[in-house]
């Protein structure tokens, strides 16, 4: 059986279902490959239950919710525990992360 399309995705993640959407929504014909089955589409969002890390947001302050960089990054470090010279990158992985969470993410 020949199956033919313009483009092919590989992961169903976020980033695969926004791309294949993305492309489809052109009118081009797309396939959608992924290690899971149907039932569980979606990547890390499916295993989240689809929460988002977001830091000081419009929602959490409207909420009275106190958050902030600062915070986020006590907590991150709090569960981590880096304390090995090898969590240099890690280190630097997260501050990044959380930099991102506390600002543009929840644009995208």
């Amino acid at each position: 059986m020949a199956v033919d399309a313009d483009v092919i995705v590989v992961g169903a993640g976020l980033a695969g279902l926004v791309a294949a959407t993305e492309v489809a929504d052109t009118g081009k014909r797309v396939i959608l490959l992924d290690q899971e089955g149907e039932q569980n589409l979606g990547g890390q969002a499916f295993w989240s239950f689809g929460g988002l890390f977001l830091v000081d947001s419009p929602e959490q302050r409207r909420l009275g919710i106190r958050d902030s960089y600062d915070l986020a990054m006590q907590d991150w470090w709090g569960a981590a525990g880096f304390d090995r010279d090898e969590d240099f990158w890690p280190k630097r992985w997260a501050e990044a992360y959380v930099g991102f969470a506390a600002g543009e993410k929840r644009d995208w």
